[in-house]
């Protein structure tokens, strides 16, 4: 079991920034990579940004390229992710995740943080 619990969400005007973390505990050792899904209203969940855990290979959507930095510290085994350049169309609640080594998709998620971005 891997916990996961996020912080740092809230309401912005356009053009500000917002820097999300996300604190995994657990079973932290099998963790294969981590990051950022949003979810806007009547939208699915979108990826948003990954990074594995070994190598730190990052990926971000394109949507949001230039603006967003994922970043991680291994120590204290947390993901945060810098949020610049903000647009209303990034409102969303945006959740982390965990995968795990050997599973091919995210297994656990933390509860979810609100952004909005007002123009």
């Amino acid at each position: 079991q891997v916990q996961l619990v996020e912080s740092g969400g809230g309401l912005v005007q356009a053009g500000g920034s917002l820097r999300l973390s996300c604190a995994a505990s657990g079973r932290t050792f099998s963790i294969y990579s981590m990051g950022w899904f949003r979810q806007a209203p009547g939208e699915e969940r979108d990826l948003v940004a990954t990074i594995k855990w070994a190598g730190s290979t990052i990926d971000y959507a394109d949507s949001v390229k230039g603006r967003f930095t994922i970043s991680r510290d291994n120590a204290e085994t947390m993901v945060y992710l810098q949020m610049n350049a903000l647009k209303p169309d990034d409102t969303a609640v945006y959740y982390c995740y965990a995968r795990l080594r050997g599973s091919s998709e995210p297994e656990y998620w933390g509860q979810g943080t609100q952004v909005t971005v007002s123009s």
